[in-house]
This record gives structure tokens, sequence and C-alpha cells, in this order.
């Protein structure tokens, strides 16, 4: 299942603009000329040959990323048993992506506006590559998590650019269409990586277990980079902001001062250095904001934008994201282990079990953007997370009134509708958080919203130590390992339950309806170039 919300994807870096005017966007190099009769005719159907190769390039590879958050859980048990993982390194699988990927996001958009954002996505790819490489003959845990951090290190330069490129590539008015597509890539995404990655898993190619679900990217990798670097153009922003690299580096310290303590704790008896570690991370954020604050009236490039901050409903879906993402890192995680571990369902049965739930998303993602969220604006999104809740207590019902003996079929009901409640959610929140912010600080407020979902999923598997891992004992015999893995995963549904009902009451500071829909003047285009609802 998904670690993480499906977001839309990060969008492009956009520069601040001068007072007189806002930035000009980025033009795309001019394509090499092709080898037919130059006449116009064939002068304009290669270039649109050329720009369509482009954009199935950086689908594929934004769809890769996609895939690879997704297929990874459904695996991790089987992981644990080869491996002999600790309860941190599996923790550490999963959430190092997610951290590593989030402390990236901003810096990857930047250095692409700064030195060519083919020239970073071809870097990206490649990285990506190697990384999956290095994941699938990872020789032990400790690898593992290493190449895991690199694959999300490598995910940030690459993602931010898919949508840099589809802007400089294709102009206004075809955008609509192909963001629509970004949409299934999406959905796509959240039903094809559990079962691809059960049944590359169940099926045991070559006799490599789980190593294939890292292995496939190798070929899909090998292809985008040797056609990104023949079809994609270059383009680069015409004034980019510096890049701020103690700024990212504060971030990142602040995060790993106190997810590490967290993922550790339970197996080192919580250490006093691991408290204070936790209390010394709100000493670094302070000391970020404080930064930020320094560097904004000195150059003006600050990594985070903290007069966004005073957007009421901004600041609130930031809160928003940030809470979904502890939720559901917490969430699939558990569900994982709670299926294979506790109820001993092989990994296939559990990654069909999830379909339901992930088609669900898909359908109601689309629903709510076309249809709902114009005609009723916030409510949908509370709506929402309030089927999410109906559809956790609905699931710890049946888990405490079958226990063991529960089964994928009646597991479907709660899944469906917690899947609908999150679609309501996970489409139109970007355009609800994003609508009431300053037109020149878009790009900054669009990627600082990916980059939190990103930090709350590696917070929220953090936390499974404290909420999952805690209510098990140390020591259990086989025979007690089932139960206690579903006691502790009954125990887990209530504290996600919570924190979907604070997300609630805080969706309550969002506009009642985004402000393209309050002034009626149609669809308009959000800084990561989908139209809104």
């Amino acid at each position: 299942m998904p670690s993480s919300a499906p977001s839309p994807l990060a969008a492009p870096q956009l520069d601040p603009p001068s007072p007189a005017a806002s930035p000009a966007p980025a033009v795309p190099a001019a394509p090499v000329a092709p080898a037919v009769p130059a006449t116009p005719d064939a002068r304009t159907a290669s270039a649109d040959r050329r720009r369509w190769f482009a954009l199935a390039i950086v689908m594929t590879a934004a769809f890769m990323d996609l895939v690879d958050v997704t297929i990874v859980n459904i695996a991790i048990p089987s992981i644990q048993q080869e491996t002999k993982a600790s309860v941190s390194a599996i923790q550490w699988i999963t959430a190092g992506y997610a951290l590593a990927f989030a402390a990236g996001l901003i810096t990857g958009g930047r250095l692409g506006d700064i030195y060519g954002r083919k020239r970073l996505f071809l870097i990206g790819i490649g990285g990506f590559t190697l990384a999956s490489a290095l994941c699938g003959f990872a020789t032990g845990p400790e690898m593992l998590v290493v190449a895991r951090i690199l694959q999300g290190a490598t995910a940030a330069l690459m993602v931010p650019q898919v949508l840099a490129i589809v802007h400089a590539t294709f102009p206004a008015h075809e955008r609509g269409k192909v963001f629509g597509l970004f949409g299934a890539i999406v959905g796509l995404g959240a039903v094809s990586g559990p079962l691809l990655g059960a049944l590359l898993t169940e099926w045991d190619l070559f006799g490599l277990g789980w190593r294939p679900i890292f292995l496939i990217n190798l070929p899909v990798g090998i292809a985008g980079l040797i056609l990104g670097a023949k079809f994609i153009g270059e383009s680069k922003a015409p004034k980019a902001v510096r890049l701020d690299l103690p700024g990212v580096a504060l971030i990142t310290l602040a995060m790993l001062m106190l997810i590490y303590p967290l993922t550790r704790g339970h197996e080192l008896g919580w250490p006093l250095w691991g408290h204070l570690s936790m209390v010394g991370s709100l000493f670094v954020f302070g000391v970020l904001v404080r930064y930020q604050r320094h560097k904004a009236l000195t150059d003006g490039s600050p990594l985070i934008e903290l007069s966004l901050f005073r957007v009421k409903s901004f600041a609130a879906g930031i809160a928003v994201q940030l809470a979904f993402g502890i939720g559901l890192g917490i969430f699939f995680l558990v569900w994982t282990l709670y299926m294979q571990t506790g109820l001993g369902w092989s990994v296939l049965r559990a990654g069909t079990t999830g379909v339901p739930f992930s088609v669900a998303v898909s359908v109601a993602a689309g629903i709510s953007v076309q249809k709902l969220v114009p005609r009723f604006g916030r409510k949908v999104l509370q709506a929402g997370a309030l089927l999410m809740v109906a559809g956790l207590l609905v699931h710890l019902w049946e888990s405490e009134r079958y226990g063991m003996g529960i089964t994928s079929l009646q597991m479907a009901v709660p899944l469906v509708v917690m899947g609908v409640g999150m679609g309501l959610i996970v489409a139109p929140l970007a355009d609800a958080v994003l609508s009431e912010v300053p037109k020149e600080h878009a790009g900054s407020a669009s990627g600082l919203f990916n980059t939190v979902q990103q930090m709350g999923t590696a917070l929220g598997l953090g936390l499974v130590s404290v909420v999952f891992f805690g209510a098990i004992g140390d020591r259990l015999a086989p025979a007690e390992v089932g139960p206690a893995f579903v006691e502790a995963f009954q125990q887990t549904l209530w504290w996600v339950a919570g924190v979907l009902v604070v997300i609630f009451l805080v969706m309550f500071a969002l506009p009642a309806r985004p402000r393209a829909h309050t002034e009626g003047d149609g669809p308009a285009e959000d800084v990561s170039g989908r139209h809104a609802a």
C-alpha cells in the first residue's frame, strides 16, 4: 500500500518576480533539426513528435517514482525475514526514502532552474536507477537502508523536473490535457504498485525473492536515460533563485534528530540521549526559522518563504498535509505487518486485499475534483476525513469481532470507505491550500506543500515504534506473535483515527471554496500546471 497519500507531483520552482512584472516562462532549447526535408510542415510534425516522446519519458519516470513508494511496503515482511532486519531498519527502509525525498525536493527544483531541467532530470533518473540496483543487490539491511536514502535523494532531483519540463515544452492551452494524464498516472501507480510488488515477491523470479521489486527499475531507468537524452529539450529559468544549502542542512538535521530516536528508541529502551535529541530538534527548528528570516532580508532566496504562513488557509493546509502524512505513514506500514506477520497471509493475498482501496482512491479523486469540489468546496475534504474515520472504526470493529479469522472480503468494505475518503482529500487539497497564496510565491508554496507531506510520512513511519511496536512484547513465543500483532494493530487504528479527527477540525481554516470557484472566472491553473477544479 502506499506509504503516503498520492499527492500532486512537486511543482517546478518559480522565480520571485521583480516589482514590475512576473517572471517570464522558461523557453525550451530548440529541438535538433530532423533529417527529413526542412519544410514548415515537416519541422512542425518533427517537433510535435519530439515533445510527445518527451512527455511519455517524463511521465514514465514519474510513474516509476510513484510505484517505488507503494511497491515497497507490501514486501517489508519478506525483506525482514530474509535479511533479519531489526525493527528500526525496517522503518528506515521506508522512512529513509521519504526523508531524503522531502529534504531534496525544493533544492532539486532550484538546481533544475539553474543548471537545466533536462540535465537534472537525466542525473536524477540515472542516480535513481543506480540506487535501485544497489537496493536490489543489497547484502544486508544496512546497505538497503543507505540505498533507499540514495534512491529518495535522486528521486528529489528527478521528480521536480517533470512538471517543469512539461511547462517548458507545452503551450498553456495544451497543459490541461497533459496534466489530466498525470492524474491517471497517480491513480495507476496507486493501484499497480502494491499488486506488482506482491506478484514480483510471490513469483520469486530467479530465486531472488523480494529483490525484483527494485530491479524492475533498471530497464525502465536505462531506457528513460537514453531516450530522455535524445528527445527532451533543455530549458532553464531566466532568473533562477540561489540555492539555500544551509537551510537544507538545518531542516534535514532537525528531522534526523527527531526521527532517529523515535525509530531506535523502542529497541534501545528509550535512552536519555534519544530524549535529548528530540528536544534538541526543536532548538534546530528554531534556528532554521531565524536563519530563514535573515536569508529573506539579505538576498531574498530563503528555502522556506515564512511570509506564506501569514495566509491562514496556507498555514492550516500545511498542518493538514503534515498530519495526513503522519497518519498514513503509520497506517500503511502497520497494516502490512498486521496482514502478513499477524494474520500470516501471503504477500500476494495482502497485495490483492488492498486493490479495492486503491481503486476507490482513484475513482473518488476524479469525482471530487470534477464534480464535488466546484459545488460543495471545503465540505468535500471534511467529508473525506470523516469517511476515513468511519472506515477505520469499521475495520477496528471487524478486527475485534473476527480476530485471526478475518477475511479479505470482510476487509473490503472498510477499505473502500477509507479509499473514498482519501480520494476526496488528496486530489483537491492542493488547490484549497494554494488558492489564497500570492502569485509571486506560488512556486515556493507548492514546493513546501509537497515537502511537508513527505516529512509527515517520514515522521509517521518513525512513530510506528511508539504506537505499534511499543504495544508488542519484546520476547514473544511463536504462538503469541499473531495475536500480539492483531492487538497492536487495533490500538494503532485509534491513533490514526485521532489524527484524522484533528485534520477534520483544522480544515475549518481552509477557504470555504478555492478562490477560482468563488470568483467564478473559470478554471485557473495552479502552480503545478493542473487546472483547478
